[in-house]
């Protein structure tokens, strides 16, 4: 009995816990309209507070008190049933960014929960609009690597794309966690190149081992989609992570950049590490498209893949 009452007490303590765990954002500096940023505080609060509740209480998300568009609420429910998730912290300081088209929040602590009761720490990114509205939530790269990127540019024009490059790069990242296919379809253009790499073993000759080889298979926008929809269909949660990137402007053509990332993937089934790089044409700003994906295995032979194997911009014809 008094096992029983054990037992209970801990469940109730957990469960209001949770239910009264309350996350207080603060934004430190970078915006000066205290209007607006007392409304994305605000906004940002009740988020927060509401997927670390829910976490918590294993229930769905209750989008009632949140005041946001059906748009963002899709593309959280998305991402939630893939893997819930609670902000680590309770009190988060931040600086604003300002972007092209509002604000932009970072650095926000997340722990992703799977079925098997593993937990993976991400960090997330909020988007605003200009009156201070969210307007989109993604996981994000790490805080150096953006800094990297948007220090390196050659002048504003380079800046401005450069912020797009990575605003787009980390949409890119969480559709694959939101088996967002739709978004695939609309940032591939039609004739897209897909290079995929895979590590063929080499069989012994008279004794004598063989080196192991990387067989490239190309593949279109439609078949390429057609294969990942499957993948989605048959796997209950799928990650995808970046922890290096790499981006170039093409030398004569300013509206190519190359973008090299190490990627993770992990699935129910699956899990490798390799290299993404990414052809992408801003020539619209507003609806930019991607022209080549490859993927690259990034161990081959028993070591790294040597930095010159490794497909960039001066691989491709522009």
């Amino acid at each position: 009995m008094k096992r029983l009452r054990l037992i209970l007490f801990t469940f109730l303590l957990s469960f209001f816990t949770y239910a009264g765990a309350v996350v207080n954002v603060t934004i430190s500096d970078g915006i000066s309209n205290d209007a607006i940023k007392s409304k994305m505080e605000r906004q940002m609060s009740q988020l927060l507070t509401e997927m670390t509740s829910a976490c918590g209480q294993n229930r769905d998300l209750q989008y009632s008190k949140l005041q946001l568009s059906e748009e963002v609420q899709t593309a959280i429910e998305m991402l939630w049933e893939n893997s819930p998730f609670e902000c680590t912290d309770n009190q988060i300081v931040e600086h604003c960014l300002t972007t092209g088209t509002g604000y932009q929040i970072r650095n926000i602590p997340l722990q992703m929960k799977s079925e098997d009761g593993e937990e993976d720490y991400q960090e997330a990114v909020i988007n605003f609009d200009k009156k201070g509205n969210i307007s989109s939530f993604y996981i994000s790269i790490s805080m150096n690597l953006f800094m990297n990127v948007v220090n390196n540019n050659k002048d504003v024009t380079d800046l401005r794309r450069r912020e797009l490059i990575l605003d787009y790069v980390e949409q890119f990242r969480t559709s694959y966690n939101q088996k967002d296919i739709k978004f695939l379809n609309q940032v591939f253009s039609d004739d897209a190149l897909i290079i995929t790499g895979k590590v063929i073993k080499a069989k012994p000759r008279d004794g004598i081992a063989l080196p192991d080889k990387i067989e490239y298979r190309k593949q279109s926008k439609q078949e390429y989609l057609g294969k990942l929809k499957q993948v989605f269909a048959a796997n209950k949660q799928i990650r995808v992570t970046f922890d290096e990137i790499e981006v170039m402007r093409h030398p004569t053509n300013a509206d190519i950049y190359g973008v090299t990332l190490h990627q993770g993937y992990t699935s129910d089934r699956y899990h490798d590490d390799g290299y993404l790089f990414l052809l992408w044409d801003f020539k619209d700003e507003s609806a930019p498209e991607i022209h080549v994906r490859t993927w690259q295995p990034d161990m081959f032979n028993g070591s790294k893949l040597s930095k010159d194997k490794i497909f960039t911009l001066s691989d491709f014809d522009i």
